[in-house]
């Protein structure tokens, strides 16, 4: 049983790259499904491209839920390929789902709301507030994913 159990451990140190890369495929496409199924269809709030009609704004948001499905089914493949090899390590992949999740937030409220100007959270209210939710949120997400992962680096999976 021992044997087994270090075998095991052993996998899961030398594929913890590709646990944190699923992970992250995996919180970037839940996050954009998120904010496509809640705030792009759900609360009618903005879409993907905002700056033309509503159908081109349709069409982007169309391109966005494909990539965030993409990004989803192929992280749950590489996920099954983990499983299959013994190797998936939950801890260290949910430190994944959470830097990806993060990461696509903070890329959403700073690149497409504010630099690029492609929509805003909400428009008619004052959006200080929701902006500071925003990136809060995507704040904590990153810190811990980064602690998750941090603590992860070394110890060799025995402790899931």
């Amino acid at each position: 049983m021992e044997k087994k159990h270090e075998a095991t451990t052993n996998q899961r140190v030398v594929h913890r790259a590709r646990n944190s890369w699923s992970g992250f495929l995996f919180g970037v496409g839940l996050v954009a499904f998120i904010d496509e199924a809640v705030f792009h269809q759900l609360l009618h709030w903005h879409h993907f491209y905002d700056k033309s009609t509503t159908s081109a704004g349709l069409v982007s948001d169309g391109l966005f839920h494909a990539f965030s499905w993409f990004a989803t089914i192929a992280s749950l493949f590489m996920v099954a390929d983990l499983r299959r090899r013994g190797s998936w390590w939950v801890k260290r992949w949910i430190g994944g789902v959470l830097l990806g999740a993060g990461a696509f937030q903070l890329y959403d409220g700073t690149v497409q709301h504010k630099l690029m100007g492609l929509h805003q959270i909400r428009y008619g209210v004052k959006i200080a507030p929701y902006d500071i939710t925003w990136n809060v949120l995507a704040y904590l997400m990153l810190l811990i994913g980064i602690i998750l992962t941090w603590f992860t680096r070394k110890q060799g999976a025995h402790h899931d």
